[in-house]
C-alpha cells in the first residue's frame, strides 16, 4: 500500500469528487457541502495532479466527468460509505434525521408503495427529505456510484433484477401477472386461452434495463411470440391506450388492482406458466453502513406486510 500518495488524499477530497459526480456542478457541490466554490475548485484541481487526469471538463454550464472520473466514481462511493459508518454508530432517530434518502422506481412501482412512502416521509423531520426519482432517470449504475440508496422494481424471479456483485437484492412483495383489455373486447367475456391471448396484438413497457422478460422468453419458446402493435414508456401509458384500442396489456396484477388508469379494464389470469415476479429492494453492499440507510431498508422490507 502507498502511504505516501494516500496520505496526501483526505477524506475532503474524496467528498468533493463524489458530491461532483452527482451534480456536476461547482456551486451547486459547494452548497451541499456548505464550503465556498473556491474550495471546492481547489480540491479538485488537486484531485486532478494526485490522480494525473482532466476528471471534468465544461460542457455549457455543467461539468461532465470524464470516463475515468466515472470508472472511479462507485469506489469512492464504497469508500465514503464505509468511513461513513465509522462515525454514524448507535440507534438511528428519524425525527431527528436532516439529511436525504432517496428511491428509484418505475410509475407503476410508485403507484403501489405510495401509501407506504407517504408513511415513512412523515416519520422523518421536517428538515430531512425523500428523493423518490424514475427508474429512467437513475437505475443500477446510479446505486453503483452513490447517487440513489435503493432501487424498488417488479422483475420475474426467474430473472434477477442485477447479478453485480456490490449489488444485493431482495424480493419484498410477491405478485402475479394478469391480461388487461377494455370491457368492449372480444375476449372479455370468455376464457382467456393461449391460442387467442396470442392472436390479438399487445402493448409493451419500454425497459431499457430488460431486452427480453422472462416471461416473454417462456412464451416464445413454448407457445410462440406475442405480436407487438405499440410499445409505450409507462403503465400508465400503456393502460390508456388498452381502454382506446382492441390491443391487450400484460402487467402486474397489483398494479392493476391499485392504478386509476388500470380501472374499468377487464383482467384475465394469464394461459400459460409464466414462473413468478415480485417486487425486490436492490442496494449497494455498503449503503447499509449508513443507519438512515438501513432505517429505511428495514422500513421498506416490514411495511409491504401491509400492501
Amino acid at each position: 500500500m502507498d502511504y505516501a500518495t494516500l496520505s496526501r488524499i483526505s477524506v475532503k477530497h474524496l467528498t468533493v469528487m463524489h458530491v461532483l459526480l452527482m451534480t456536476h456542478s461547482v456551486t451547486a457541490t459547494a452548497n451541499i457541502l456548505c464550503v465556498t466554490p473556491s474550495s471546492v475548485s481547489k480540491a479538485l484541481a488537486q484531485l486532478k495532479t494526485q490522480l494525473n487526469d482532466e476528471l471534468f471538463f465544461r460542457t455549457g454550464n455543467q461539468l461532465a466527468p470524464t470516463q475515468y472520473a466515472l470508472s472511479i466514481g462507485p469506489a469512492i462511493h464504497n469508500v465514503l460509505s464505509n468511513i461513513n459508518g465509522i462515525f454514524q454508530q448507535g440507534e438511528f432517530a428519524p425525527e431527528t434525521f436532516t439529511g436525504t434518502l432517496s428511491l428509484s422506481m418505475r410509475e407503476s412501482t410508485f403507484e403501489l408503495f405510495a401509501p407506504q412512502l407517504g408513511s415513512i416521509s412523515q416519520q422523518l423531520s421536517d428538515h430531512a427529505q425523500l428523493v423518490i426519482s424514475t427508474k429512467e432517470q437513475f437505475s443500477f449504475e446510479a446505486l453503483l456510484s452513490g447517487k440513489i440508496d435503493f432501487l424498488l422494481l417488479p422483475h420475474d424471479i426467474s430473472q434477477p433484477p442485477t447479478h453485480s456483485k456490490n449489488l444485493v437484492w431482495k424480493a419484498i412483495l410477491n405478485d402475479e401477472m394478469v391480461c388487461l383489455m377494455n370491457h368492449h373486447h372480444p375476449l372479455a367475456k370468455g376464457e382467456l386461452t393461449i391460442e387467442n391471448y396470442l392472436s390479438y396484438r399487445h402493448i409493451r413497457v419500454i425497459d431499457k434495463d430488460l431486452a427480453e422478460p422472462y416471461f416473454e422468453q417462456t412464451l416464445t419458446q413454448r407457445h410462440g411470440a406475442r405480436n407487438i402493435a405499440t410499445m409505450v414508456a409507462d403503465f400508465g401509458s400503456a393502460a390508456l391506450m388498452c381502454q382506446h384500442s382492441p390491443y391487450l396489456f400484460t402487467c402486474s396484477k397489483r398494479w392493476a388492482e391499485t392504478a386509476l388508469q388500470g380501472k374499468g379494464l377487464v383482467a384475465k389470469p394469464l394461459p400459460f406458466d409464466y414462473g413468478q415476479v415480485a417486487y425486490s429492494l436492490v442496494w449497494n453492499t455498503v449503503s447499509l453502513n449508513n443507519p438512515a440507510c438501513r432505517w429505511l431498508h428495514d422500513q421498506l422490507v416490514g411495511d409491504t406486510a401491509k400492501i
